[in-house]
């Protein structure tokens, strides 16, 4: 697809999804790199960065922050001309990385994503930021495919509240019919990536099926957005404290 189409899709919608965006051989290449990160690195890491589903249980791993700054593969990959050109295009700005994410639905027990919009998690004015969806595997309708409501980017920061779902602390308090019937639900295969404004709403179901839904996430502010540094410390400090609080990290 032309670069303008693209643009224009994302400006749009407020998300696009790319078929095919890893080839093979790259596809090969993150998957082998994610199954030795989760095996040798992640035990490693400082605990606030990993969430378990179950935190006496490793093979829960549900979510990892900022692999880039755990791996040198993970930061390659992020600051390819591949992902950094494709952001900066969607954004109409340089793009910066501001985190790099590992999440997984685990069969059977991985819990709902709940609706949500990135950006008030991100402290950030203008709201010109962006999250894509990497799928290692087939995302669908058992396991836990990711629900976008068209154009949503267009309606403003919608209201918030507190969630006890680790991982995801916050989420739309006024979700309503109107919600339900808007969303749409994006079905990826292997290599394929969706990408979606700060405000556009989303969420995803529980996996109910036997098998694995992975991917990696990538985070970009435009240049040019001014962060609320102060506001972010504090609630990332208020949420580790509730967290470790509650036995969960």
């Amino acid at each position: 697809m032309q670069e303008s189409k693209l643009k224009s899709i994302y400006d749009e919608q407020g998300y696009i999804a790319i078929e095919s965006f890893l080839d093979a051989n790259e596809l090969s290449e993150l998957i082998a790199n994610t199954n030795r990160f989760t095996t040798t690195v992640v035990p490693t890491i400082v605990e606030s960065e990993v969430y378990y589903e179950d935190k006496t249980d490793l093979e829960t791993l549900k979510q990892v922050q900022h692999l880039d700054e755990f791996d040198v593969y993970y930061r390659k990959l992020a600051e390819s001309e591949k992902m950094s050109k494709l952001a900066s295009l969607l954004l109409g700005g340089n793009a910066i990385l501001k985190n790099m994410q590992y999440f997984n639905k685990i069969p059977k027990i991985g819990k709902e994503t709940p609706a949500h919009q990135d950006g008030y998690y991100f402290k950030i004015k203008p709201q010109e930021a962006l999250t894509m969806w990497l799928s290692l595997g087939v995302a669908d309708a058992e396991n836990g495919a990711v629900c976008y409501i068209p154009r949503s980017h267009k309606w403003g920061m919608r209201n918030h509240g507190r969630t006890s779902l680790l991982g995801f602390s916050q989420s739309i308090t006024d979700w309503s019919e109107k919600d339900d019937k808007a969303e749409i639900q994006m079905i990826a295969k292997p290599g394929d990536i969706l990408v979606h404004h700060s405000l556009t709403i989303h969420r995803a179901n529980a996996n109910k099926s036997n098998r694995t839904r992975e991917s990696i996430g990538f985070i970009f502010y435009r240049d040019d957005v001014k962060i609320d540094n102060e506001a972010h410390a504090e609630y990332k400090k208020q949420l580790d404290s509730e967290l470790k609080k509650q036995g969960k990290i």
